[in-house]
């Protein structure tokens, strides 16, 4: 018997695994589905380049054919692995705006105000610069300026100064709007998963059970309590107990699958697969947000770019003195602005500067050498949702992701608005030295009609889905402000899919706080 049951060991399940079992009185169980996070590119921050094709740390998910994108399934990279996505992704440390978490409040996320989230933030993080107002300095989260950077990363932020936008030093300080290098979640020029950060230190305490290649099956329930979880690991099955509780930390796609497979989403889904309806939940899958994401590329007219180096070098390099393009996150520098269509105060369009060329999330390998600029809108109206595939929990959630699906087409007015941007930014002369031909959308894209056809064909996710077990006091909601399932006892969701709407920036870091916050809750403070 355990006191707590955490599923998932991601983002947030190995922030409440430290959490929880620092108290030695707690027995507590964490299981992944994936392996450990052995793989020397998880570690390795320019690895990231090469864990796109590794499948065993990766869960591989792919939208339903999206309608206003040409009918396209996008690839959906989610990390299966200790550390869950924080192991696979680009580690740019960056909270969003203060606004959103006050929006968040506004909705009915009672006590989440950016006054209540700093001082989680603060909490998480050791940030090299040392502890402020907005930073923490000692907590487990890592968080450092670059060892290495491209040069071409300092002509993007010349030629953004060109173009007459701000430069910062500071995404998370008094404000976000800038553009600078971004601060990363690195220690000692390796990438700081939560599974470094957060588990490696509670490993060896003999109250925290850890179990990896674990398939959550479905919840375990007494009347109207979870009690606990049937999982398989190879061809045994386990029903471990918690008399405390059962916390989700699957992520927004996970969590709410295994809610439904356990009776617990909308009636007439589940009633559709035979399902019996334990708690009828609406809100569970629904509310799918995502920031849509376009690239412009850039064929460079000189070898400054990563695509020129040798991977023999790059590995020698960084094993041998922890420097060089190794450290590099590849997406070093970037910015927020408010464009001309913003609706508030808040910068609405996010920029990720990659000095190499991404087509297709580095999986279509384009031949010379060229720079890449990735710009999404970071406050979309299109809402999506998630369906079960059958009640095989094997068999992965169907998602409906209705990019651009909003009735008025802002989105993709928007979306127009980043290329149109990026190929300002791009023209400027700091670039003029470097720069040979756009290679996506084409020099012979120009009006507005060839750019939406381009949006069509190429936008990508930039890997932010959140929203799908929306937190709240309404009846759509499917947690309450403290992440208690609503209709059920002894059971939380903590993870990205609590979020009412997505933060202005990379969802990572508000993944973590949100989870010490809930290490609170939990803990009664």
């Amino acid at each position: 018997m355990y006191d707590y049951i955490i599923v998932g060991a991601g983002s947030a399940g190995c922030v409440l695994a430290n959490r929880l079992s620092a108290d030695r009185d707690c027995k507590v169980l964490l299981i992944e589905a994936g392996p450990r996070d052995w793989h020397p590119f998880i570690h390795m921050p320019a690895g990231i380049a090469k864990l796109v094709g590794k499948k065993n740390a990766n869960w591989n998910y792919y939208t339903e054919p999206e309608p206003n994108l040409g009918e396209r399934r996008l690839w959906w990279p989610r990390g299966r692995v200790l550390g869950g996505s924080s192991s696979i992704n680009a580690m740019c440390y960056t909270r969003g705006d203060a606004r959103d978490y006050d929006e968040w409040a506004q909705q009915g996320a009672e006590g989440w105000r950016w006054a209540d989230c700093l001082p989680a933030f603060r909490q998480a993080e050791g940030n090299a610069r040392g502890a402020s107002e907005f930073h923490g300095g000692s907590g487990p989260l890592s968080v450092t300026d670059h060892i290495h950077t491209n040069p071409l990363s300092k002509v993007f932020l010349d030629a953004a100064a060109q173009a007459g936008h701000a430069r910062t030093d500071d995404f998370n300080g008094a404000h976000q709007d800038g553009f600078g290098y971004y601060q990363i979640t690195q220690k000692n020029g390796a990438r700081c998963s939560t599974a470094v950060a957060y588990l490696n230190p509670a490993r060896d305490r003999p109250n925290l059970t850890i179990v990896t290649g674990a398939q959550a099956l479905g919840l375990l329930f007494e009347g109207g309590r979870a009690v606990g979880l049937r999982y398989a690991r190879g061809r045994s099955v386990s029903e471990p107990r918690a008399s405390r509780e059962v916390i989700l930390c699957g992520g927004a796609l996970n969590s709410p699958q295994l809610l439904m497979l356990s009776g617990i989403g909308p009636a007439a889904e589940l009633r559709r697969h035979g399902i019996e309806v334990r708690v009828d939940a609406p809100g569970v899958g629904a509310n799918l947000q995502d920031h849509l994401d376009i690239c412009t590329l850039t064929q460079a007219s000189d070898q400054l770019s990563y695509d020129t180096l040798s991977d023999i070098s790059v590995a020698w390099q960084y094993y041998l003195f922890r420097r060089g393009p190794g450290t590099s996150n590849v997406a070093e520098a970037g910015g927020f602005l408010r464009s001309r269509l913003a609706e508030d105060e808040r910068p609405d369009l996010q920029f990720h500067f990659v000095p190499a060329m991404l087509d297709d999330h580095g999986r279509n390998r384009l031949p010379g050498s060229g720079y890449t600029l990735h710009a999404c809108f970071l406050r979309p109206k299109s809402r999506g949702h998630l369906s079960l595939a059958s009640t095989n929990p094997r068999d992965k959630i169907r998602i409906h992701a209705n990019y651009l699906s909003d009735a008025e087409g802002f989105d993709l007015k928007v979306m127009v608005e980043c290329v149109r941007l990026s190929r300002e930014i791009l023209a400027q002369p700091a670039f003029a030295p470097h720069r040979s031909h756009e290679m996506l959308p084409g020099e012979s894209v120009q009006d507005e009609a060839g750019i939406v056809d381009f949006i069509r064909r190429k936008a990508e996710t930039i890997y932010h889905p959140v929203g799908t077990c929306r937190m709240g006091e309404d009846n759509a909601a499917v947690v309450d402000s403290q992440l208690r399932v609503r209709g059920v006892e002894g059971l939380r969701v903590v993870d990205a899919s609590v979020m009412p709407t997505l933060v202005g920036g990379n969802t990572n870091a508000p993944t973590v706080m949100i989870a010490e916050r809930a290490a609170a809750f939990i803990a009664g403070r």
